[in-house]
């Protein structure tokens, strides 16, 4: 039975992560932060089946972490934990890269203390490009980073190259592109789309307020994106990998999808603030899928249409 050990599984991505690897016949093992948290959290229709860890990698320190990671004696490591909110980046940069750098390096250090070294998925970021001069982007566009989040993940997802070259350690950075799914966290602008369409729809006529609507990304189905994941981990050699639709949406293409889903327009329900649009917020990034593709034979399939549709009736059926 391979055994895998997963940071923020509690997460969007790690949910579906561990649910994918169960049905793989993975043993699965998890950090959290609060083993108390769980009976409310993502996996919990299935923690009975997890071996769970609990610990904070920002604050554990590299000895408790080379021990735990030893005992879980890992075949793969999907490191998916991170501090992801471009706004709580910059407020809080030192502790954006204390997580996102310095726990990535502490782990990594630990899983070198297994024997044989667990191959080590790292989950990156389309934020490492910032506003980049051309589109789609690929593997070997240059990083130009906008925010402290991009930063920090460039700064990690370097490393990890680093490492893969001078010591040869079966390492991934995968660059996620926008990935959603019925189980995005709220704070986020497509969750947060949907749960008011669907509040309006029920009758509470609080209009949404935006900041742009300009702003355009790539946004796939967070389900297929850890396929992806488990994937990379499979090649014959490791290399890092778009994970991506190759499809640019604006945000008023998510409030199109969301309000149609419910039989309303938009324009009736949202009121646009100029002072919520963020200026180190990256304006276009699409990137291009073509490694995944002809290496991995991964394909970003679902449209925004539908997946922003079923997360809208969703959060209908949930009351949100």
């Amino acid at each position: 039975m391979p055994r895998a050990l997963i940071t923020g599984i509690t997460g969007q991505d790690g949910s579906y992560l561990s649910e994918l690897l169960l049905a793989k016949g993975y043993e699965v093992h998890g950090w959290v932060r609060d083993l108390s948290k769980v009976p409310s959290s993502r996996i919990a229709g299935w923690r009975h089946r997890l071996v769970l860890h609990e610990g904070d990698l920002e604050i554990l320190g590299t000895g408790q972490l080379r021990d735990a990671t030893v005992r879980a004696a890992p075949d793969e490591v999907y490191h998916l934990a991170a501090q992801s909110s471009v706004a709580a980046s910059l407020a809080r940069p030192s502790p954006t890269f204390e997580v996102n750098v310095t726990g990535t390096q502490r782990l990594l250090e630990a899983c070198r203390a297994c024997t044989p070294v667990p191959r080590f998925f790292h989950a990156s970021t389309c934020h490492v490009f910032g506003n980049p001069d051309h589109a789609p982007q690929n593997e070997e566009t240059p990083f130009r980073p906008v925010n402290p989040y991009g930063h920090s993940k460039a700064q990690a997802t370097q490393w990890l190259r680093e490492c893969r070259q001078r010591d040869g350690l079966f390492l991934v950075n995968g660059i996620c592109y926008n990935h959603e799914s019925p189980r995005r966290d709220p704070s986020f602008v497509t969750a947060r789309i949907c749960a008011a369409a669907a509040r309006i729809s029920r009758g509470d006529r609080r209009p949404l307020t935006l900041g742009s609507l300009t702003a355009r990304r790539d946004w796939g189905d967070a389900r297929e994106f850890v396929a992806g994941f488990w994937a990379s981990l499979q090649a014959d050699a490791p290399s890092d990998y778009i994970f991506a639709t190759g499809r640019s949406h604006s945000v008023e293409d998510v409030l199109g999808a969301a309000f149609r889903s419910v039989g309303l327009d938009w324009r009736e329900h949202v009121v646009l603030d100029s002072g919520l649009a963020r200026s180190e917020d990256p304006t276009t990034l699409v990137g291009n899928p073509e490694r995944a593709l002809r290496i991995l034979h991964w394909r970003a399939s679902t449209r925004l249409e539908d997946l922003i549709g079923e997360m809208t009736r969703v959060a209908l059926a949930a009351g949100r």
